[in-house]
C-alpha cells in the first residue's frame, strides 16, 4: 500500500486530497514534526532534504508535493494521452508551488502579485468550473489547495474575485477536500 508522509498542517493534506479524489488506499505516517521526526535517519532516507511531504509507492520513493500529485495523476489517475496535454497539468501545478503559492504567501510581493495572478484566475473561471474546462483534474488540486488556504490562513479579501470566491467554495465542499484539508484548515 502507498504510504504518505506528512506532519499536522502540512503540505501532506494536499496529496491526501488528490488520493481520495481518485480513490487510492494510502497510509498516513504522520511525523512529529515538533520532535524532528522528519530529521531522523530513517526520514532522511526517504527525503534527503528532511521536508514533507514524501511517498512511497512500493520501491519507489518520491518527495515534492507537486511532483508526487504528477506521479499520481499518470499513474492512478486520469492524465490525457498526448505530450502536449500532459505538459499542460504541469504547467499548472509548477505555477501553484513556484509562483501562484509565493506570489499569495510571500508578504513583500503580494499587494504587487495578488491582482497579477487572480485576475486571469477569476477570468478563466467564470467561463468554466474548473481549470481545465468541465473536468476537475490534477491541477485543480494544486491550484485549489493554494486558493483554499488563502480565507483560512491570510483572511484577504477576495471580494474582487467572485469567480475565484465561487472555486474555492465549490473545491471546499468535495467530500474529498472534506476529508484532507477541509479536515485540518
Amino acid at each position: 500500500m502507498l504510504k504518505l508522509y506528512g506532519g499536522a498542517r502540512s503540505r501532506a493534506s494536499i496529496v491526501q486530497w488528490y488520493l481520495e479524489e481518485i480513490q487510492v488506499p494510502y497510509e498516513f505516517v504522520k511525523l512529529d514534526m515538533q520532535a524532528g521526526e522528519h530529521l531522523k535517519p530513517e526520514y532522511l532516507a526517504i527525503n534527503p532534504v528532511g521536508k514533507v511531504p514524501a511517498i512511497i509507492d512500493g520501491d519507489f520513493q518520491l518527495w515534492e508535493s507537486g511532483a508526487i500529485l504528477l506521479y499520481l495523476a499518470e499513474k492512478y489517475g486520469k492524465t490525457p494521452p498526448s505530450l502536449e496535454e500532459r505538459a499542460v497539468f504541469s504547467q499548472w501545478v509548477l505555477f501553484a508551488n513556484a509562483t501562484l503559492g509565493p506570489g499569495i504567501f510571500v508578504e513583500a510581493s503580494r499587494e504587487r502579485e495578488m491582482p497579477r495572478l487572480l485576475t486571469p484566475l477569476n477570468e478563466i473561471f467564470s467561463k468554466q468550473p474548473f481549470l481545465l474546462g468541465d473536468e476537475f483534474t490534477v491541477a485543480d488540486v494544486a491550484v485549489g489547495s493554494i486558493l483554499s488556504y488563502i480565507p483560512v490562513m491570510l483572511k484577504l479579501d477576495l471580494s474582487s474575485y467572485p469567480s475565484v470566491l465561487n472555486y474555492i467554495k465549490q473545491l471546499s465542499e468535495r467530500p474529498a477536500f472534506q476529508k484532507s484539508i477541509g479536515g485540518r484548515a
